[in-house]
């Protein structure tokens, strides 16, 4: 059984627990939904053809699950056609899931910031479930969504229409996950880190993000840089940013995000539109791109760790601040050599012998005398 229903004709969420089913403006709408729903069951029609499904844990898991509803001891109910589908509201959360948001609370605790798990935040005649939410720096409201298993991508509980109802409430959603195909998805901003199973979650070492944060590189477009155009020119002469996927730290992603050090931005290019975290000196960057784009902006960057500059330009702002070129090392002049005196040369030494040299035979020496006489 379930609390929510939608009601696929009228294309609106009916809560059980509410007199008014939380539309307070249709006087007698649950004894006309209730009605026809017996009308239909008198006529045999299918519960699947009825147009009431249900809109809590099988809508965000994609499932189109029918329901029927009964009235039982005085109290509305609306029960699942499947068994399949009813067992899907008792399975219980994952070790995974728990170890995620016990890691979350932690690392925003380290930080000082506060926050709680499985928090609804009334919104109007509905509701918003957050899996973590934290309370950040100037009222920044941080909404952590594990999403470890299947979601529906589309619909009105899929995660772009949770997401997009969310922050127009003004809590910044950040889904993470653990499965690659959701990192290549822009529905939201999504976080990727390695499939780890629950002890090593909860552990207090290094958990990185392998995929959801990008540093930007800004460059202009002409012969020296090293990055195609992405207008599909040869060299335009504009500014442009190319996103670099960069690996951090799971706390100090949570720390940062809270104190407004890490900013969710929406990347545009040729074809696509993506989604993904980078800090707020890049996000200012590039906003100051997209309103001027003949100019390359400068901005010191910020540590995600301190918040901290790490590059800042000269103090003096009467020139225009560049970034340091390579130039190319000065030749100093041929050095003059010295003569040198022959009582200063140094000695040759001898080179040494690898075999003893023979010795030289003793001359033959012959007496006079026995040498023949010479005529002349």
């Amino acid at each position: 059984m379930a609390n929510i229903v939608w009601h696929a004709k009228f294309r609106i969420y009916l809560d059980l627990t509410q007199d008014d089913l939380g539309h307070e403006e249709h006087e007698g709408l649950w004894d006309m939904v209730y009605g026809m729903d017996r009308m239909y069951a008198a006529r045999e029609v299918p519960v699947r053809e009825r147009d009431l499904q249900c809109g809590g844990v099988c809508q965000e898991a994609g499932v189109e699950a029918a329901m029927f509803l009964r009235v039982r001891n005085g109290k509305r109910e609306a029960v699942h056609e499947r068994a399949e589908d009813e067992e899907r509201h008792t399975a219980p959360v994952s070790d995974e899931h728990k170890a995620y948001q016990e890691r979350i609370l932690r690392a925003a605790h380290e930080g000082g910031w506060c926050g709680d798990s499985e928090v609804r935040t009334r919104v109007g005649r509905s509701w918003i479930q957050t899996d973590t939410l934290i309370e950040g720096a100037d009222g920044r409201r941080i909404g952590w969504e594990i999403q470890l298993s299947s979601v529906g991508t589309d619909g009105p509980r899929s995660v772009r229409a949770r997401a997009a109802k969310a922050e127009k409430n003004g809590i910044t959603p950040a889904w993470h996950t653990d499965r690659a195909d959701y990192a290549h998805r822009h529905d939201s901003h999504w976080i990727r880190s390695n499939n780890l199973p629950a002890y090593v979650i909860a552990k207090t070492g290094d958990l990185r993000v392998v995929s959801g944060f990008r540093a930007l590189d800004f460059w202009r477009c002409d012969t020296r840089a090293v990055h195609p155009c992405p207008e599909g020119v040869r060299r335009c002469g504009k500014a442009h940013a190319t996103p670099t996927p960069r690996d951090i730290l799971f706390d100090d992603l949570v720390r940062s995000t809270a104190a407004g050090l890490i900013v969710p931005i929406q990347f545009r290019t040729a074809t696509k539109q993506h989604r993904f975290w980078v800090t707020d000196a890049d996000r200012d960057r590039l906003d100051d791109l997209y309103a001027d784009d003949s100019q390359l902006h400068r901005c010191p960057a910020r540590s995600p760790r301190t918040g901290q500059a790490t590059t800042a330009p000269p103090a003096n702002r009467s020139r225009r601040w560049a970034p340091p070129r390579c130039r190319r090392r000065r030749q100093s002049p041929p050095r003059l050599r010295c003569p040198i005196s022959p009582l200063s040369r140094p000695r040759r030494r001898a080179k040494p012998r690898l075999h003893p040299r023979a010795p030289s035979p003793a001359p033959l020496l012959i007496p006079r005398t026995m040498l023949p006489s010479l005529k002349h």
